[in-house]
């Protein structure tokens, strides 16, 4: 599927797509809680995140938002925190990322066949975004979707699994998220769920990093990038 509607049978109505806006403000409280950072933090990125990766990705990895230490520091997706530490170290694993780690947006890292995108842009309080949050940054998914027309997205988490479906006019109610869960969306196009790579999950053990390299290597098959039919070992 190149995403150019509703998911057929799926009965959704695909909402219309917006090109990334660098300085959105959409959503008051994320905006406000961006400014109160930017005098104790005048170094941070304090901006809405873009994608990084692959300009013609095959797989497109979808997260939850910028850390406040990470992307909202450095300006690049899971640079810089916790969370990027297993994600970057399985993606090089699988020869799709130069290098196993990530620390500054100016480190040269580079993805191959893979771009890493978020589900809400700005960074929220407590790292938890409301419904309305998800639902405004949504149409900038859509736009990504529309014109990278990636073959499997990773979902890290419920929310982001959530936040695809709608992308693309899914019902989610139709799709149960569950870790390492595969759903067909049509013939060419893939979703792969995994549990978020966040350090409360690697911590205490709900994600291993097993489990992740099978989620990841099965995404990666999916979408043509390494040998395998994406079938689970």
């Amino acid at each position: 599927m190149r995403v150019a509607g509703a998911v057929p049978g799926q009965g959704g109505v695909r909402p219309a797509g917006e090109v990334f806006d660098p300085a959105c403000r959409r959503c008051p409280r994320l905006a406000a809680w961006l400014d109160s950072a930017r005098e104790k933090h005048p170094g941070y990125h304090l901006a809405p995140v873009p994608a990084f990766g692959d300009a013609a990705p095959r797989l497109l990895i979808v997260g939850l938002a910028p850390g406040f230490h990470g992307a909202n520091r450095t300006g690049r997706p899971f640079t810089g925190d916790h969370a990027g530490i297993l994600l970057y170290r399985t993606l090089h694993a699988l020869g799709l990322a130069s290098a196993p780690g990530s620390n500054d947006a100016g480190d040269g890292l580079c993805l191959h066949g893979v771009r890493i995108t978020n589900a809400v842009r700005c960074v929220p309080p407590a790292n938890a975004p409301r419904t309305d949050e998800v639902h405004r940054c949504n149409a900038y998914l859509t736009h990504e979707l529309e014109s990278l027309s990636p073959r499997a997205v990773l979902a890290l988490g419920q929310v982001a699994h959530r936040a695809l479906l709608r992308a693309i006019g899914a019902r989610p109610s139709r799709f149960d998220f569950a870790h390492a869960a595969v759903h067909d969306l049509s013939p060419d196009f893939m979703l792969v769920d995994s549990y978020h790579c966040s350090r409360y999950n690697t911590q205490t053990r709900r994600l291993t990093d097993d489990m992740f390299h099978a989620a990841m290597s099965r995404a990666a098959a999916l979408a043509g990038l390494i040998p395998g039919d994406g079938d689970a070992d």
